[in-house]
């Protein structure tokens, strides 16, 4: 793997982290009540999905084994929709 590759991927990780912990801090500011709430959480949660499908691609080299990464996509996009319901319904 190109280590060109490795470095992009860790800066879109910090991207997203950055963007996790932007809402997260807003959030726990009282900067947004109610439904902002939900909407926080469920972004947090679509960041953190983000996150590991970019693990998933280039840390464990699953974009050079397309069955194998469209298997783990799939696993992990049901369990996020999961996630993501029980946080809705809670």
């Amino acid at each position: 793997m190109h280590p060109d590759t490795i470095t992009r991927a860790w800066i879109w990780l910090v991207a997203l982290s950055l963007g996790s912990t932007a809402i997260a801090a807003t959030v726990s500011a009282g900067q947004v009540s109610g439904l902002g709430v939900t909407l926080a959480g469920s972004a947090i949660l679509a960041l953190a999905w983000a996150k590991a499908r970019i693990i998933l691609a280039r840390y464990l080299g699953l974009a050079q084994a397309p069955f194998w990464h469209r298997g783990f996509s799939v696993v992990l996009g049901l369990y996020c929709i999961i996630l993501l319901g029980l946080y809705l319904i809670g």
